[in-house]
């Protein structure tokens, strides 16, 4: 029944409305983004009960947390490419074999990358700015972080594989519960609430490895024995051979999700410049980015699918029309969530910011920046449909000049001659410069190939 299931799903992607389909496969996301986000939000409440140390202490490791959560990410981008690839050419055992090769490899480099930065917490965050009244909370999250992110992985991975069979839906479930989990664990593991200890910042980062190992016993589950997207048989390949396609987009993608925690480290070390304050109040916008982006972060799972499996049946148009309607739609859509922040900025930075530098720098934040948040959309699904596209180095130099032609050095200029003001302006401009370059580069790129294509098919 679960291969029957799988077949429907691919036929409604290679076949049926597009915009129907893309609906069928977004909405799901956003609804287990929207809980998983919320529930994230509620631990940066519960972290900023502690204190402005503390708060910033979280935000010290958000580049650092985000530089192994970008590798996960590149890997699974080369999972859901390949597997939806051979799903759209009808290979059905080859992209199962993927799959487990997928998570068994992905396990072992996040592992080691994990393992790296234990050993170094003290001097990766000297170098980013942290004083030695913040170093202490930061070493108590980061290491055991650290210690559990092995758990984090698997279910990222097995979800790029269920999202690239078309499976939205089980996904969001999956991430819905960990959040629940991480969320209800937050308050009892962090203040000592009934039997359980009072372990302060400690408490919030177990609570996350918690919920992530209820996770990888749920996804594997699901992906060995429910719906059956695991298999040993290696077909005509080996082990080998899969790694080499997986990696050959997984690296080039995991790269360029890796520039983003180094320009965010940058950015946080030109804001510590104006005080922890201004540091704890850049974390919280960057949880509100995340909360603000969610629509674009679950197209940017969903339309690559869609695209590399149209891909892998030659079916160009579909493609085109399916990036360009989700551009449209995602600027408009970005425009109103601007409107929303901006109506209810005196309230979030009073949920969030116990001291008035702190408020004040928040709603300097949401006043400027995510103004610019319906362009970041465009920059981030081109990136993710370039890569569906088997173009991962495409992807790879955008981000770059995305990152460091234009949004941190931008964003430097205009903190050096109008503060943090102009640093948060600097970066809107960088964002909107860069999504005119990646519109036109991955018109460009789609055309080139469709015409390669037409050329192989008449000669």
């Amino acid at each position: 029944m679960a291969s029957v299931q799988q077949s429907d799903k691919v036929n409604d992607i290679l076949e049926g409305s597009i915009p129907r389909t893309l609906k069928r496969m977004t909405i799901p996301m956003i609804f287990g983004m929207i809980t998983l986000m919320m529930f994230n939000l509620v631990d940066t409440f519960f972290i900023s009960m502690l204190g402005t140390e503390q708060l910033a202490a979280v935000s010290f490791t958000f580049p650092v947390t985000f530089t192994v959560i970008s590798l996960a990410i590149g890997l699974g981008i080369g999972t859901s490419a390949v597997i939806a690839k051979a799903l759209g050419s009808g290979n059905i055992e080859e992209a199962r074999f993927d799959a487990t090769v997928a998570l068994l490899m992905s396990a072992v480099f996040v592992f080691l990358l994990s393992l790296i930065g234990f050993l170094l917490i003290e001097p990766i965050f000297s170098r980013l700015g942290a004083n030695q009244d913040v170093m202490p909370y930061i070493y108590d999250y980061i290491s055991i972080w650290f210690l559990g992110s092995v758990f984090l992985i698997t279910p990222m991975i097995g979800n790029s594989v269920l999202r690239a069979s078309g499976d939205t839906k089980t996904p969001s479930y999956i991430m819905g519960l960990a959040g629940l989990i991480n969320a209800i664990l937050d308050p009892l593991l962090i203040f000592g609430v009934g039997p359980f200890p009072e372990l302060g910042i400690k408490g919030a980062a177990i609570a996350s490895v918690i919920a992530w190992s209820v996770a990888v016993g749920i996804i594997l589950y699901l992906l060995a024995v429910k719906k059956r997207l695991l298999s040993v048989n290696p077909g005509q390949q080996g082990v080998l051979s899969a790694s080499k396609k997986i990696l050959k987009i997984g690296f080039p993608a995991a790269g360029a999700n890796m520039l983003t925690p180094i320009a965010m480290a940058v950015m946080t070390a030109i804001v510590a410049s104006y005080g922890p304050q201004a540091v704890a109040a850049f974390g919280v916008g960057s949880r509100i980015e995340s909360i603000a982006s969610l629509v674009v972060l679950a197209l940017s799972m969903t339309l690559p699918p869609f695209v590399s499996q149209n891909y892998g049946a030659q079916n160009f148009d579909r493609v085109k029309q399916a990036y360009k309607s989700s551009l449209k739609f995602v600027m408009y859509f970005q425009f109103a969530i601007y409107a929303v922040l901006l109506a209810s900025s005196s309230l979030i930075s009073r949920t969030f910011g116990n001291d008035p530098e702190v408020i004040r720098v928040i709603e300097l934040f949401i006043y400027i920046l995510p103004l610019s948040y319906g362009f970041q959309g465009v920059i981030i699904l081109t990136n993710s449909s370039l890569n569906a596209l088997h173009k991962p180095m495409n992807a790879l130099v955008l981000s770059v000049v995305r990152l460091f032609v234009f949004y941190v050095p931008l964003a430097f200029v205009g903190s050096h001659f109008w503060g943090l003001q102009g640093l948060f302006i600097g970066a809107a401009f960088g964002n909107l410069l860069t999504a005119i370059v990646s519109y036109q580069w991955f018109c460009r790129s789609l055309e080139r190939m469709h015409r390669a294509s037409i050329e192989r098919s008449t000669s």
